[in-house]
Order: C-alpha cells, then structure tokens, then sequence
C-alpha cells in the first residue's frame, strides 16, 4: 500500500512531476529527431516546424516515461538506482501519476496532429502504446530480451523527425530506427551490467541477471558490430555528402574498440566491477548523440 503523499511546495510538485519525465532519456531521444529533420529537408527545415515536433515528441516521450514510472512503481522502490524517483519517495500519488501520463499523451497526438502531421502523430501514439503495453507491461518482467524488442519504442523518433518534414516514410528514416534498434541493448546491457544486484531483486530478467558476464559482453558486441553497420549504409541509402561516412566510421571504429575491450577481458578472467562497463555505456551516450549530429552538419553542409 502506498503512503499518502504529505503536504508539498509548488516547487517540489513542479520538479516531482518533471522527474516523472525521465528528462534525461527524453534529451536523447530528441537527439535522434532533430537531425533527421536536416537530412530530410536537405538543409535548414522550418524553424516552427522543428518547435513543433520537438515539443510534440517531449510529451509524448514524456508520457510515455510517466505511465512507465507508474507501471513500475513497486520494482522502483527496492532498486537503488530507481527508488529516489517520486512515487517511491511520495513525492506525487499513484493516481496522480497516471492521471499525468494519460493526459500528456493526449496533448501530445493532438500538439502532433495539429502542428505537424497526423502520420507523425500517429507514430509517436504507436510508440507510446508499445513502451507502455509491450515493453513495461509484457516483456520485461518476462523474458532476458525485453530490452532488444521493447527498445524499439525509442527507435520512432527518426521516423517523425523524417514524417514531419516529408509527410512519408522512406528508406532512410528506416536505417536510422535500425541504428536506434541496434544500438539500444549494448547501451542499456552496459547499464544493467553496473546495476545487476537491482534487477535480480525486483526479478526483473535482464540478460546480465541471467546470463554469464562471456555471453552478455558476447551480444554486446555482435550489437555494437550491427549498430556500426548500419550506420555505413545510411551514405548509400540517403546519399549523404562525404563528411558523415568518415565521422560514421571513426565514431564506428571507436565504440568497436571499447566493446571489444570488454570482451578482451572477459576473456581474461576479469569481472564485476574492474570489468568497468559504465565506459562503453557513456560512450555509446557520445556515439550516437555525434552520429545525429553530424547527420545534420553533413545535410546542411552538402544541401
């Protein structure tokens, strides 16, 4: 049963529910629209349009966070990462948060709908649906690859970066999901590997909860092989100018280094905490925050 959340300041109400957010997390995935929007213009797109979906994907991205830290209040409270986030603090109620998090992601398809387009809306709601119903709800308190197919939800915001300049999807907004895709679980493995005790206590299976440290930094880097890859064929997909295969490729040669790195030690003998997994999850924060962007430098810079 939860406590009931005792008298508030309009300060720590406001910052409760901002950190119901998860701002972080939303600042990447706003990452991987905005420069998209560039290459899909082939230049500089309408600054209102940019605005627009910006705010769009933020509460949409925002209520999808919510309804997550709603769904998974109980497991937020006996893991140490999590259990200084409001609801396990008391910081908002329970009904408050859904409340939050349904009407949020109304203002969204409708801020989406109205301003863009409502393809670009109707990809945010699909997103939204799927992190919330596929991902929170079924996958991943199931299965060891939740994160590989609920990770898709964030893989959307090429798409409407892409939908909102265009009005349509083609091949090149489909490998940036793929990189997104790709990307996702030597990123959050990473984490996970730092946080493992956390998850074995809320029986959450995440692939280092279940698997040998060999196996997980194994998958890690066939991930980190796929992602690099992927990224290549965005220069032949989109006819990128020559700038974003080189940065792709040093960006590449970089993250590949670190993962194998892990995987040289592994091997070694070495784990827990001197395996130091936290340097691969940082720099995949960097790598694909510098691949987007030189996504749009190189549109701007070759329009």
């Amino acid at each position: 049963m939860q406590v009931g959340v005792g008298r508030r300041s309009l300060g720590d109400t406001v910052r409760a529910y901002v950190a119901l957010t998860k701002p972080r997390i939303i600042e990447l995935l706003l990452v991987t629209t905005a420069p998209v929007m560039f290459l899909a213009e082939r230049g500089v797109p309408d600054l209102w349009l940019v605005v627009a979906t910006l705010v769009g994907g933020t509460m949409a991205a925002g209520s999808a966070n919510v309804l997550n830290c709603y769904l998974d209040r109980d497991i937020d409270l006996q893991m140490r990462r999590t259990r200084r986030r409001p609801l396990p603090m008391h910081g908002v109620s329970a009904r408050e948060t859904l409340i939050f998090g349904v009407l949020l992601g109304i203002a969204a398809t409708l801020m989406l709908g109205l301003a863009v387009n409502w393809l670009s809306a109707l990809l945010a709601l699909t997103a939204n649906l799927f992190y919330v119903f596929g991902y929170t709800m079924f996958l991943k308190r199931r299965t060891s690859q939740n994160i590989v197919w609920g990770g898709a939800a964030g893989c959307f915001p090429p798409l409407i970066g892409w939908t909102a300049v265009t009005g349509s999807i083609s091949w090149a907004p489909i490998v940036l999901f793929g990189v997104v895709f790709f990307w996702t679980p030597p990123h959050f493995w990473a984490l996970a590997m730092r946080y493992k005790e956390d998850y074995a206590a809320a029986n959450v299976p995440m692939l280092p909860v279940v698997a040998t440290e060999t196996r997980v930094i194994t998958e890690i880097t066939i991930y980190t092989w796929a992602t690099v890859l992927c990224s290549l064929a965005l220069w032949p997909v989109a006819d990128t100018g020559a700038l974003y295969p080189i940065v792709a490729a040093v960006l590449g040669v970089a993250i590949l280094i670190e993962s194998h790195r892990l995987l040289g030690k592994v091997r070694s003998g070495v784990t827990g905490v001197d395996l130091n997994p936290m340097r691969l999850f940082h720099l995949s924060n960097s790598y694909l925050a510098l691949l987007f962007l030189v996504i749009a430098i190189d549109a701007v810079a070759f329009a």
